[in-house]
């Protein structure tokens, strides 16, 4: 896995290296294997794991075909523009 370091800014490569390891689930991988997980576990978690993306893909493609309503849309943040400045009348 590769990150470009633009003008030497370190700390936004660490942000996009981060998001990339944790779409390819580097994190999720490397918490598992800490400890030992016994043969039987394995089979009851990949088998919840197989169930919930089938769940998922069933219930996007229900949505595709107009079936379930679309869960509603985020609004984007707007950021507002700053309050103008009250000066106090000088006496």
């Amino acid at each position: 896995m590769q990150v470009v370091v633009r003008d030497n800014n370190v700390e936004q490569a660490l942000r996009v290296l981060k998001k990339k390891m944790q779409r390819e689930g580097v994190f999720r991988e490397m918490k598992q294997r800490r400890s030992y997980e016994k043969p039987s576990e394995r089979k009851t978690r990949e088998k919840s794991e197989a169930i919930r993306r089938a769940r998922k893909l069933a219930r996007k493609q229900a949505i595709r075909e107009g079936l379930l309503p679309a869960p509603p849309k985020k609004k984007p943040f707007e950021r507002r523009p700053p309050l103008p400045e009250i000066k106090a009348p000088t006496t």
